[in-house]
């Protein structure tokens, strides 16, 4: 006993395979105790109805003709080959004596005119009978009613079935209840082994989804949160060596300053330059530093509760008057092509930060006498916002890689940066639910944010 309350307190699939067992025993019980009363009661009622029926027309025929003619009609009645072994009739005089009639000795206990039950002595023994005492003038009594013998017959054949179907029905329902806790067990035991694999340092492992039942969809769940998992345990991974490949370069610069800096002999104005180079290797460190904390900040969510309604075509009309001069320096031509004002809900900084870092890698790679685009756009339901420009592009090979992190294409390396602005584009899309596209438009390369909630103009508002 001691054993099944632990198991039922340290198992769900216990007590839901208890539950059930119990619901299957209430439900047999209900039906049992519905079949009984539908047909044993149905029997009882349709033989009180025949007896209290018998007794009121023989008692009309005392009425009408006196004690000749009920004796009559009683032997008529004992007589007429209907339920003859079961009916039990009886005209008793006022002292007691059997005037006509079968009733056999008796001993009266029913109160005048209510059913009862009784036992009486029949040929085969003492049986139980329901009985019916009608009231005649001066003292006389009318008895009608019937032997149950083959009531109880029946009483017995339904109560065996009934105990037999129950025992089979409580059994079956102990089966399943077992069945149905080594089915749960199982299913649960599989995603809690997958687990304890994932813990142990397996990333790769997977639930094994079959069917497409509320465990099926629990493990189609918990493989996509561990593909992400892995994703991002992978770029971090990425990320960490980036780092020390890419630090190690600068800090090297640094510290060959530093110590040229240092030395006994150093030129007083050599000394200045070397700081001044040494503190803007700091500050490229430092940005870059501060990037890998906004993408850290984009990917936390945390910035998610200042979203709101933002009108995309204003910040990308603010972003193309920003980057013009800039533009216009490089020797690049900036339009603005907005059907606004469209609305998404968003953060206006990062939104704003997403484009600038678009137009400035239009900018910085398009190259002079190119022309840079950017659009804002209904599509369907979407809202479309694109940087398009008309410059070499980017090789095939390298569109599905452009938003790791520190990752540039070979013909860049000799421009100024460190590869991580599409990283952040791609988790401030993330963080607003957009799709990030990218893709070769021949000439040129183009970077798109689909938002996929419906657009709200001025007129929703």
């Amino acid at each position: 006993m001691a054993r099944l309350r632990l198991s039922l307190r340290g198992s769900i699939a216990a007590r839901l395979a208890v539950g059930y067992g119990l619901l299957v025993a209430l439900a047999v019980a209900a039906l049992s105790a519905i079949f009984y009363v539908g047909t044993v009661g149905v029997f009882e009622r349709s033989m009180d109805d025949k007896i209290q029926s018998i007794g009121r027309r023989l008692a009309a025929t005392w009425r009408a003709e006196g004690d000749a003619g009920l004796e009559r009609q009683i032997d008529l009645q004992l007589n007429d080959r209907v339920d003859s072994d079961t009916e039990l009739v009886g005209f008793i005089a006022a002292n007691g004596r059997l005037i006509s009639g079968n009733l056999p000795s008796w001993t009266e206990t029913p109160a005048p005119g209510t059913l009862a039950f009784d036992q009486i002595a029949r040929p085969g023994g003492i049986v139980s009978a329901r009985m019916l005492v009608v009231p005649l003038d001066g003292g006389k009594r009318l008895v009608v009613g019937r032997d149950l013998s083959e009531l109880d017959a029946i009483h017995d054949v339904i109560e065996r079935a009934l105990l037999i179907s129950s025992t089979i029905s409580l059994l079956l329902a102990f089966a399943g209840a077992l069945l149905f806790r080594r089915l749960i067990e199982a299913r649960v035991g599989q995603i809690r082994r997958t687990a304890a694999r994932i813990a142990a340092g397996e990333l790769s492992n997977r639930i094994a989804v079959r069917g497409d039942d509320e465990f099926a969809r629990l493990g189609a769940d918990i493989n996509r949160m561990l593909d992400r998992i892995e994703s991002l345990m992978e770029g971090v991974r990425h990320v960490s060596n980036s780092i020390a490949h890419d630090l190690r370069t600068p800090l090297s610069r640094v510290r060959a300053r530093l110590e040229r800096a240092l030395g006994a002999t150093a030129d007083p104005r050599a000394v200045v330059g070397d700081a001044r180079l040494a503190i803007e290797d700091i500050d490229a460190l430092i940005g870059l530093f501060d990037k890998l904390l906004q993408i850290a900040a984009a990917e936390s969510g945390v910035r998610t509760r200042s979203f709101g309604l933002v009108d995309v075509a204003q910040i990308a009309s603010d972003m193309a008057e920003l980057y013009e001069p800039s533009a216009e320096e490089h020797g690049l031509l900036l339009r603005q092509m907005a059907a606004g004002p469209l609305y998404v809900r968003g953060d206006r900084d990062l939104l704003a930060t997403a484009l600038a870092s678009l137009i400035d890698n239009a900018i910085k790679y398009a190259g002079r006498g190119s022309c840079i685009d950017i659009e804002v756009r209904r599509d369907g339901n979407a809202t479309v916002v694109a940087v398009r420009d008309d410059g070499p592009g980017v090789p095939e090979a390298d569109i599905g890689r452009l938003c790791e992190r520190f990752y540039r294409v070979d013909q860049s390396r000799h421009l100024p940066g460190n590869g991580l602005g599409l990283s952040i584009v791609a988790a401030i899309a993330q963080l607003h639910g957009a799709r990030l596209g990218l893709r070769n438009a021949r000439p040129g390369l183009e970077v798109s944010f689909v938002f996929d909630n419906p657009t709200l103009n001025m007129a929703g508002l």
